[in-house]
């Protein structure tokens, strides 16, 4: 079976927030992580930039996460005003949407600004889908 990418050995010139893409999982696969520590965002009260790092644990169901497009797709955070929290609740929806997992979980850790760090965690395993 041939995947069918849009971003995947393609120049891509600028971030896409709805652009995640999947492949089916590999059978004896059951456990992934992608974490990315280039992840930018901006403070939504003063404009100032946060860095973070970003973890995504996940067990897949059917469809495991392509990883050109989550880069593209945490590049869409740049130049958007959102809290440490917000950022790892709005990650995990994004990914529950498109792949359905068994379990999801996505760690936020904002590099000190001010001599605060922020670590934030969002969580979803499978005995949650009722309340999806």
């Amino acid at each position: 079976m041939t995947e069918q990418f849009k971003a995947l050995g393609k120049k891509v010139r600028k971030p896409s927030k709805k652009s995640l893409e999947t492949f089916a999982k590999p059978a004896d696969v059951t456990r992934v992580t992608m974490e990315s520590e280039e992840v930018t965002s901006l403070c939504p009260v003063t404009g100032q930039p946060d860095w973070d790092k970003v973890s995504i644990h996940y067990s897949p169901n059917k469809l495991c996460l392509e990883s050109k497009s989550l880069k593209l797709y945490l590049w869409s955070f740049r130049q958007k005003g959102t809290f440490c929290e917000n950022l790892a609740n709005s990650i995990l929806g994004d990914l529950l949407d498109v792949l359905d997992p068994l379990d999801c979980t996505v760690v936020v850790e904002q590099r000190p600004r001010g001599g605060v760090k922020i670590v934030a965690t969002a969580h979803y395993w499978e005995g949650d889908r009722d309340a999806r």
